[in-house]
């Protein structure tokens, strides 16, 4: 296991080389004169010529170890990423919005997880009847209303007319006063496709012997479920549970947006808006680096949930 392991993180260098050159390749084709957007549409030569100098545009792009690229590499490498276009450091946005995103997040992330996974040991072992119908009828009708639906109507309904939640995030509330409209509209969004996925993996497993065999033996329906069923199903739940955590970092663009939430997915949406590269750069290698290194996480789960899968 400890050789599989180095040898991944081995593999991380080539993969981190390609996605910093993705994004300064990006930043140099797409971005255009940054330094002309920051001076103004009136600036003179002077002032430009200033601007390139502090943000090292006029260094050569490759062909130098002081290289545009060679120091982009350096900055990420160092989570260093600058100054955004408003001159504020990008560490400090970043760290910043990781507080308000994983508030929002990690609540939807549970509650989804939780409901779903319970609800889909109940569907599977009612599989065939109306309520097990009904359930997915429900799940396939979620799944088809689009996650802007679930917002307007949220926002509509439960904070304009009934008033029961803020209709914004106001920070001098509560953190779970101001979140929790988006947290419940985050995680009824997110039921149908999760139990519609861990319904048809709970039923793989109601089909296998063992099932029967542990309810011919006496065994109550909740241990079969949960102790017997769960355990055996885990290999699937682990690699979308643990696939998922990154995005947890990254925010719900959506839902920061609309409802005001100052996250990651709001500062996300604000970097596009005013075309500010740095921060887009600098986002784009943070969640590269984390879905590689919780890739390599799940592997290693695997072989904790089965030891029968071996890497070695």
């Amino acid at each position: 296991m400890i050789v599989y392991i180095l040898r991944r993180l081995v593999y991380t260098i080539p993969i981190l080389i390609g996605v910093l050159l993705l994004t300064f390749l990006l930043h140099v084709l797409v971005g255009g004169d940054i330094s002309q957007q920051i001076a103004g549409k009136n600036a003179d030569p002077e002032t430009i010529a200033e601007i390139e100098h502090e943000l090292g545009l006029d260094k050569p792009l490759f062909l130098s170890w002081d290289s545009q690229f060679i120091n982009h590499f350096k900055n990420a490498l160092t989570f260093d990423f600058g100054r955004a276009l408003d001159r504020e450091k990008i560490s400090d946005k970043i760290l910043r919005g990781v507080g308000p995103s994983l508030s929002l997040t990690v609540p939807m992330f549970i509650g989804t997880l939780a409901i779903s996974i319970s609800l889909s040991l109940f569907v599977a072992f009612v599989r065939g009847s109306r309520t097990d119908m009904a359930i997915v009828v429900l799940c396939v009708a979620g799944m088809s209303i689009p996650y802007l639906s679930f917002i307007i109507f949220g926002q509509y309904f439960f904070a304009y007319k009934w008033g029961t939640f803020p209709i914004l995030y106001m920070p001098e509330e509560s953190m779970t006063y101001s979140l929790a409209l988006p947290i419940l509209i985050g995680i009824v969004s997110g039921l149908g496709a999760n139990l519609r996925f861990y319904r048809t993996v709970m039923l793989d497993e109601m089909r296998s012997d063992y099932v029967r065999t542990a309810f011919a033996k006496g065994l109550s329906t909740s241990k079969v479920l949960f102790k017997h069923v769960l355990k055996n199903a885990m290999i699937p739940i682990i690699t979308s549970v643990v696939l998922s955590i990154p995005y947890l970092f990254l925010g719900s663009l959506l839902l920061e947006r609309f409802f005001g939430i100052p996250g990651l997915g709001s500062l996300m949406i604000e970097a596009v808006a005013s075309r500010d590269f740095y921060i887009i750069n600098a986002m784009t290698f943070i969640s590269g680096l984390l879905i590689y290194l919780f890739t390599l996480l799940t592997d290693i789960c695997y072989a904790w949930a089965d030891p029968r899968i071996q890497f070695d």
